[in-house]
């Protein structure tokens, strides 16, 4: 039986906290009227990119002769997503709104985590066969 990566996993459930928290937990300002900002835009974007680092990180966890190629394929990911809320999709200007608060901090966190799991992911399995 194969080995299964422990770092595939890892990416995996961060992945999927990131895509699930954006809509939720740590999702983007609600407003009161239904309307929506920027920051909701970049809600939408940590979904899409926590869904590919999912979609990526799955991939790793069934395919270990191709882990590492998976694990390089998580960091350009990892970097967007850092960028992405207040760089490349502006969110709220006040401090005190829940996208400064929550969202920004904690997408930057799991997404900084992401990238560390996937670089270790790849120092570990260079060389090896699954």
């Amino acid at each position: 039986m194969k080995k299964k990566s422990i770092p595939a996993l890892i990416v995996l459930l961060l992945s999927l906290g990131i895509a699930i928290g954006s809509q939720t937990f740590l999702g983007a300002c609600v407003h009161e009227d239904g309307s929506f900002g920027a920051c909701h835009w970049a809600s939408r974007a940590m979904l899409g990119l926590g869904t590919a680092q999912a979609v990526i990180a799955l991939l790793a966890f069934i395919l270990p002769d191709r882990r590492q190629g998976l694990y390089l394929a998580v960091l350009p990911v990892s970097a967007v997503g850092i960028l992405t809320p207040g760089m490349l999709i502006d969110i709220c200007r006040m401090n005190t709104m829940r996208c400064r608060m929550v969202m920004r901090p904690a997408m930057l966190v799991l997404f900084a985590l992401t990238l560390v799991v996937a670089l270790a992911g790849c120092l570990t399995s260079r060389g090896r066969k699954a």
